[in-house]
């Protein structure tokens, strides 16, 4: 396993569409994968997609924490291969996000509250989940990699992308919502 450098913001891989994965039973794409969930962890972040790391695939990997989810339980390891995402509902929400391709920014992002998720696991077969709040927004936020869209291309209101810490020292009307409790940690 190895530490992929990670592209950030400005670096053409973020700005193209992935390709889909041929076969996700290949060796070489479970290396890729290893290695994706060795430089998510080192970053550290809760997501990753491969063309964070120069791999031009439609692959996603995340891990949620407990904390983060409305039923405190962790969402374990999960590795998406050729993902497709279905809104469930009408119902959007924003919330704080980072992104390991743009260090130590945050910014307020309009996302889906429910979603249903389907994608090939390691071993070539599809599943299907439903998520809810953040483990959803972090999905959408990972699968939004794979067809070259970043956060800030999703924002409404700019005034709330900056620096992590700067915005952290912003007056509370600016950093505070009742129905969000995000830092803008890294997905």
């Amino acid at each position: 396993m190895a530490i992929l450098k990670i592209a950030r913001m400005g670096h053409p891989v973020l700005m193209g569409t992935a390709q889909p994965v041929e076969d996700p039973k290949d060796p070489r794409i479970h290396g890729l994968i290893a290695d994706m969930v060795e430089t998510m962890a080192d970053a550290p972040g809760i997501g990753l997609a491969a063309p964070q790391v120069h791999v031009p695939l439609r692959i996603v990997v995340f891990r949620v924490p407990g904390e983060r989810c409305e039923d405190k339980k962790d969402v374990p390891l999960t590795v998406l291969v050729n993902p497709v995402i279905e809104v469930i509902g009408d119902e959007v929400e924003e919330g704080w996000e980072g992104c390991l391709s743009l260090p130590e920014m945050t910014g307020r992002v309009p996302r889906a509250v429910h979603i249903r998720y389907r994608a090939q696991g390691l071993d070539g077969k599809t599943f299907e989940r439903e998520a809810k709040g953040y483990h959803a927004r972090v999905v959408q936020h990972e699968c939004d990699h794979l067809d070259g869209i970043l956060y800030p291309m999703r924002m409404t209101d700019l005034s709330t992308f900056g620096f992590a810490e700067e915005m952290a020292r912003a007056p509370r009307t600016i950093m505070a919502d009742e129905s969000d409790s995000e830092d803008g940690e890294a997905a």
